[in-house]
């Protein structure tokens, strides 16, 4: 399919078909630092390695979310913990989201100490 031919909700996303991807292996201390950086700034880490290097940073709204990839095993136990089916998916992260709430706000009140 050539370029004129394509629906232009398709061809906007060119641009980001042509990236490339590039990882780099650093020691510890530069990890930290820009990840630190990215946090005080409301950055990604990805931003604020384009910060560094100098690259334009679309502020695009984020979706403040958290991931974790959780096994059958990782179900099981967390099941187990909340007294929940591992099949229950939606309420294990009910359960776990829960959680990560009430972490945050002793983490909060301890600081606050």
């Amino acid at each position: 399919m050539t370029e004129g031919k394509r629906p232009p909700r398709w061809q906007s996303s060119d641009r980001a078909i042509r990236a490339v991807q590039i990882a780099f292996d650093v020691e510890a201390a530069v990890l930290n630092a820009v990840r630190a950086a990215a946090f005080n700034n409301d950055l990604s880490t990805s931003d604020q390695l384009r910060l560094v290097l100098g690259l334009e940073v679309i502020r695009k709204p984020k979706r403040p979310r958290l991931t974790v990839s959780l096994s059958p095993e990782d179900y099981a136990v967390l099941g187990k913990r909340y007294g929940v089916d591992p099949e229950n998916t939606l309420a294990i992260k009910e359960k776990a989201l829960a959680d990560l709430i009430a972490f945050a706000q002793q983490s909060t009140m301890a600081r606050s100490d």
